[in-house]
């Protein structure tokens, strides 16, 4: 699976139970026959991520049915001659030339279509504004996902890089697949990390009973090798703001591991960030923080700083966009309430 990925397109989609009679035979295979429309490649991802379950437990992709099985599939059948459908979008182009785009993300809006989610996404945005230009498929992506490098949750902002040609995406692709690409991002998170810089290394899996939310697992098998560097910015007692810079990326790394080490983002719904985690709830204070969490109805996750090799120039390119007003805003309030209670 790939970097951060947006939830909001997986579902429990089929449960079903092998037959009495059915003989051994690769769960890849045995899906194949009965899910016509997803792609083997598809299928052989969703079983390595988690997605795939028999018997409620994750399997690897060599595991062969049994009879009796109970198989649970977490992923959306995509047609393989899905058409996205150009959509008029005001994109926040940070940076274009002939090879790659970087744009400015907003919040709140799905990077491609998904579960509920079939228009209005930012490959609609891009296939409008390329309508002449084609844009290329990541390996191992499906037809919905043109010039899509890497992902950011729907409710994250910030930077993101398009891959424009061939060329550019299979360089990318390697940037991220060995880790030089540059990703730095803000998150303002209850209470304070102790200490304040440090290194998070652990492996990342799906949840055993969540398959919607990600977990820190132990158990190497059914997970995936994560690093997170971070360092606290601004100590506001009762959240503080750090920065967050990504040696890899996984599913809802920052959000994960920030939750591990008992510090979930700030209204992070998923990860139990929603609710008072610092500091005494009395009325005037609680509503403070509701207050808060009106103006930003989201985690507070914003992607700062977005570093690449150019694939065709060789130079190295840095892009930095500020915080947008929501989180801005909510920022500014908590300075200004620690502030009032000195």
């Amino acid at each position: 699976m790939s970097d951060t990925q947006d939830y909001n397109e997986l579902h429990e989609l089929q449960t079903m139970t092998v037959d009495k009679g059915q003989g051994p035979i690769r769960i890849d295979k045995f899906l194949m026959a009965r899910m016509e429309q997803m792609s083997r490649n598809r299928l052989q991802n969703g079983i390595a991520d988690g997605l795939i379950t028999v018997n409620d437990n994750p399997v690897k992709t060599n595991y062969k049915v049994r009879p009796l099985d109970v198989i649970k599939v977490y992923l959306t059948e995509v047609p393989r001659d899905r058409t996205i459908l150009p959509e008029e979008m005001d994109l926040d182009i940070i940076h274009e030339d002939e090879d790659v785009m970087v744009i400015n993300k907003p919040p709140g809006l799905v990077v491609h279509p998904g579960v509920g989610n079939y228009s209005g996404t930012l490959v609609n945005g891009l296939a409008h504004y390329f309508q002449n230009h084609p844009l290329p498929l990541k390996e191992g992506n499906e037809n919905d996902r043109p010039g899509l490098v890497h992902r950011i949750d729907k409710d994250t902002s910030g930077l993101m890089v398009i891959a424009k040609n061939e060329n550019a995406m299979t360089n990318l692709a390697a940037q991220f697949f060995d880790h030089t690409i540059d990703r730095e991002y803000l998150a303002l998170v209850w209470s304070c990390p102790d200490p304040e810089v440090g290194t998070i290394d652990e492996y990342i899996g799906r949840h055993p009973k969540d398959r919607m939310l990600m977990t820190v697992s132990e158990d190497e098998d059914f997970g995936k090798r994560a690093i997170t560097h971070y360092e606290v910015i601004e100590d506001l007692y009762y959240v503080s703001l750090v920065k967050c810079k990504l040696e890899t990326g996984r599913t809802h790394q920052i959000r994960v591991h920030m939750k591990y080490k008992g510090h979930p983002l700030f209204n992070d719904k998923r990860y139990s960030g929603n609710v008072i985690r610092k500091g005494t709830v009395y009325s005037k204070y609680k509503q403070f923080v509701f207050n808060c969490f009106d103006i930003m109805p989201r985690q507070a996750l914003h992607a700062r700083i977005l570093g690449f090799t150019h694939p065709t120039t060789g130079e190295r390119l840095y892009f930095e966009q500020p915080l947008p007003d929501d989180f801005a805003g909510v920022l500014e309030k908590w300075r200004h309430y620690v502030e009032y209670k000195k």
